[in-house]
């Protein structure tokens, strides 16, 4: 009689510019585990190694630094009246963050906890934006090693499409999924689970955070607080940050909307479609009070050439594009 032998076990992997989200299949429950993806440097000594391992704070050690990860970056950044060091820019490795590697690597082993039983993992990546393909090349192929070195069998999947696959199975993957996240916004238009024009666009979440900061004299932490816990895109400003950052969602829509036209004018591969197209919109970007209702507008009033159907928010926005890479991996099984 043979022993049953475990199989390792199957994740989908969104490493996202401001997030890493790990999905993993738990028999027929699917649960995720998530990270800030950013660091701080804080100069070494044993004294805060103590305090940092007395508060419970991720890091790692390093020469000179102890590298403080996650979401405790960030507190600490706080405290200290710093910003954060990002690991990635605009979808992809930040070419000025040497550290930023490493890092990613160190929060994913933290995420996943014990690697040696390895197994599949499908990670997302970012469809390109105009002129940025030798950067995205690099970006994927990068990770792709990464994983391999912590012991996984990787494969990539575009982003757009990991929104598709977690959210219009019901559509046989037929539709339009977005992501707007960080770094950059992800497009996808899929027909039966195949990608027909898939596109990002670098107006994002940080892009928001960034100009808002820069024409009203805050700080990008402080722009990115409000953004999360306060902001409503209703055209009701209380303050000149609140106007500032209706502008620039306002540019991210309008954009991702005109490239999404653009593209579809141009293709040859859109398929004739007899029914209206479903658009599912996921990221933490799209969490924003009166973001829907801002995107369904200058979607319904642009000539896409495509009938638009059912326009709607992923139940679990910032969980989705993991979510998606998982049913990627398993589709392999």
């Amino acid at each position: 009689m043979q022993n049953k032998q475990t199989s390792a076990p199957l994740r989908g992997l969104d490493i996202g510019t401001s997030r890493i989200v790990v999905a993993e299949s738990n028999g027929s429950d699917c649960r995720y585990r998530a990270e800030r993806n950013a660091f701080l440097a804080l100069p070494a000594s044993r004294l805060t190694q103590a305090m940092l391992d007395k508060e419970n704070v991720s890091y790692k050690l390093g020469e000179p630094d102890i590298l403080v990860l996650g979401e405790k970056a960030e507190q600490f950044a706080n405290i200290f009246c710093r910003d954060t060091r990002r690991p990635m820019q605009n979808g992809v490795l930040n070419p000025a963050e040497r550290r930023g590697l490493e890092v990613i690597e160190e929060t994913i082993r933290r995420l996943c906890g014990d690697t040696k039983e390895g197994g599949r993992v499908c990670f997302s990546v970012p469809s390109p934006a105009p002129g940025a393909e030798a950067e995205l090349t690099f970006h994927e192929n990068t990770l792709a090693e990464m994983l391999q070195r912590l012991g996984f069998q990787p494969r990539s999947v575009s982003e757009g499409l990991a929104v598709v696959f977690a959210e219009l199975a019901e559509a046989h993957f037929t539709g339009i999924g977005i992501s707007f996240g960080g770094g950059m916004c992800n497009v996808c238009l899929a027909y039966l689970g195949m990608p027909v024009i898939a596109f990002g666009t670098a107006k994002a979440g940080d892009f928001i955070d960034r100009n808002a900061a820069a024409v009203t004299g805050e700080k990008p932490p402080a722009v990115r607080l409000l953004k999360e816990q306060e902001f409503v895109l209703n055209g009701h400003y209380a303050s000149h940050l609140e106007q500032a950052l209706s502008i620039y969602y306002d540019d991210m829509i309008q954009t991702v909307v005109s490239r999404l036209r653009e593209r579809l004018a141009d293709s040859r591969d859109v398929p004739k479609l007899d029914r209206p197209v479903p658009v599912v919109v996921s990221g933490g970007s799209a969490r924003v009070g009166g973001f829907l209702p801002r995107l369904e507008n200058a979607l319904r009033e642009t000539d896409l050439g495509l009938r638009i159907g059912e326009i709607r928010l992923s139940a679990d926005p910032l969980n989705t594009t993991a979510r998606g890479a998982l049913i990627a991996a398993q589709s392999e099984n």
